[in-house]
């Protein structure tokens, strides 16, 4: 869910998980979930710019479900992004986490992203709960009318939330994750919400490939999905964009992203 304040000027987007590091961090989470390790095995990893471009302004633009604000701009955070897991005492759940950042700021060229160790410093906030607790959860965030509806249009089982500034700069993120629905489910919406979180939260049906596909369960952060991220990331893509002004920087952008995921997931070319 993307989260946004009470001013007029600020974008409020509720984004559903599809419920579905390092590298030998990253092997170890999907050695350890056999569900993972065979989308890994099945993933598809050659694209074409159209096929990268199409879905990036898919993502990018609009938003799943919102309630206030423009949602025709870039949205990404211009500052170094720190994580934090608040919530119920999961330790493993926690380490996860942990994991999932690890390896996400690992396959992002330009986002400097870390979990922190006090909720004080950090602009993610992620909230761990139970999936008894998790309508409760949304309902102190959002208030029950806001709840009522996001369950009734969502139904999810985690959801990730922004608040961005005039200028279209993410300020802070929420994320609210089920802790009891299996690993699997765990590092799917980890994975996805974390993501949603830092800007693309449009989810699409018509994009096979991405995560941000209510009906694509990925458990990891796959190829298709790091073109994405990457551009969006790319200095050259900044907060406030239209879609005309990033259509005039894109290809110099998709050339340098393409290298890049290439180089940190050992593509041949």
């Amino acid at each position: 869910m993307n989260a946004s304040s009470s001013h007029a000027a600020r974008l409020l987007a509720i984004v559903l998980a599809g419920v579905a590091l390092d590298c030998t961090a990253a092997s170890a989470l999907a050695a350890e979930t056999p569900a993972v390790a065979s989308r890994q095995r099945a993933e598809k990893k050659i694209f074409t710019d159209r096929e990268i471009t199409d879905g990036f302004f898919r993502i990018t633009f609009g938003a799943e479900y919102h309630l206030a604000g423009r949602v025709d701009r870039i949205r990404k955070y211009d500052v170094p992004v720190r994580v934090f897991a608040g919530g119920v005492n999961r330790p493993a759940r926690k380490a996860q986490l942990a994991k999932v950042v690890a390896d996400i700021a690992r396959r992002i060229a330009h986002l400097d992203i870390a979990m922190a160790e006090t909720s004080d410093v950090a602009n993610v906030l992620v909230t761990l709960v139970r999936d008894r607790d998790l309508f409760r959860t949304i309902k102190s965030f959002y208030g029950e009318e806001r709840a009522r509806e996001i369950r009734k249009s969502l139904d999810p089982q985690c959801l990730s939330g922004f608040r961005k500034s005039e200028r279209f700069e993410i300020e802070h993120s929420d994320v609210i994750l089920t802790v009891d629905n299996g690993d699997f489910t765990f590092l799917d919406c980890a994975y996805e919400e974390l993501l949603q979180s830092l800007g693309p939260i449009n989810d699409t049906s018509s994009v096979p490939w991405t995560m941000f596909n209510d009906k694509v369960s990925m458990g990891f952060f796959d190829i298709y999905d790091q073109y994405l991220l990457n551009i969006l990331y790319d200095p050259r893509i900044k907060a406030g964009m239209t879609i005309a002004e990033v259509q005039a920087v894109l290809p110099e952008v998709l050339a340098d992203v393409r290298l890049w995921v290439r180089k940190v997931n050992g593509l041949a070319e």
